[in-house]
């Protein structure tokens, strides 16, 4: 039966672009709440203010899907859930081992949304031999001498590294070692991997220090206006009066004809 949809299979070889490969899982989101509520179709531009993206961009990423809509209709929700579903890997079970159970290892671990997006925690590891067997979100501990065991018993290939920066690079190393092949990095350093590795780094405080700097941003607006506002009631406190029997009339100045003030 025909939907009226044009659909097209996307490749490997054609290519998704990196910043549409990004934006996704914002789109994957945004129909996701829709779904929730059970709406069955969704435009563009509403699909784009959802996002926080504009529709032209969406449309383009769309394209690279080989999905474009219905015209007049807009685009089936539950089928791009799906689609988009399916171009991130989400139509399967991903097992993830998270590396470092302080305070951020273990909210990590807690984090219900992991099961709902196609994630299964497999392991949660830790050097600190009094976290051995302690459960953290129902799950036990294990020590990091079972990291290499664990990866290969699992068919681990993403690691979530939470631990300090100063240890970070040497759990690295030990991942990829042992045949992982994407890593989230929340620790504050920098990670060197071989080619064939991804990597994506979570730095809150990097974060927090770009928020920092719009505050001192609009602060610096706000006393701006605040001044030039200040200087124009200084400047027309200044101003003298005009002469009585001015109105209506041209009065010469120092500079010439100054223009006279219309009748209200």
């Amino acid at each position: 039966m025909a939907t009226g949809r044009t659909h097209r299979p996307a490749t490997r070889s054609r290519g998704i672009p990196e910043a549409t490969v990004a934006r996704l899982p914002l789109y994957l989101r945004a129909l996701t709440a829709l779904s929730e509520r059970s709406v069955p179709t969704v435009s563009s531009e509403e699909l784009a203010a959802a996002a926080g993206v504009n529709s032209a961009k969406l449309r383009k990423d769309f394209s690279y899907l080989g999905s474009y809509g219905t015209r007049g209709v807009g685009y089936d929700v539950e089928y791009l859930v799906y689609q988009i579903s399916r171009e991130l890997g989400l139509t399967q079970d991903w097992p993830v081992v998270i590396v470092g159970i302080g305070n951020l290892g273990a909210a990590l671990a807690g984090y219900g949304g992991f099961a709902s997006r196609g994630f299964r925690v497999a392991a949660l590891i830790d050097a600190d031999p009094a976290m051995t067997g302690k459960p953290v979100a129902g799950i036990p501990v294990q020590h990091s001498d079972e990291l290499e065991k664990i990866i290969e018993g699992d068919g681990v290939s993403i690691g979530v590294i939470a631990t300090p920066a100063g240890v970070a690079q040497q759990v690295c190393d030990r991942l990829v070692a042992a045949g992982v092949t994407s890593i989230l990095n929340f620790a504050p350093t920098v990670l060197s991997v071989p080619d064939g590795v991804d990597v994506r780094k979570v730095d809150l405080s990097i974060e927090l220090q770009i928020l920092a700097f719009h505050e001192q941003r609009k602060a610096g607006e706000e006393s701006n206006a605040d001044t030039d506002a200040a200087d124009a009631d200084t400047a027309t406190a200044a101003t003298p009066p005009a002469p009585r029997g001015a109105t209506g009339a041209s009065r010469k100045g120092p500079d010439g004809d100054v223009p006279a003030v219309m009748p209200a």
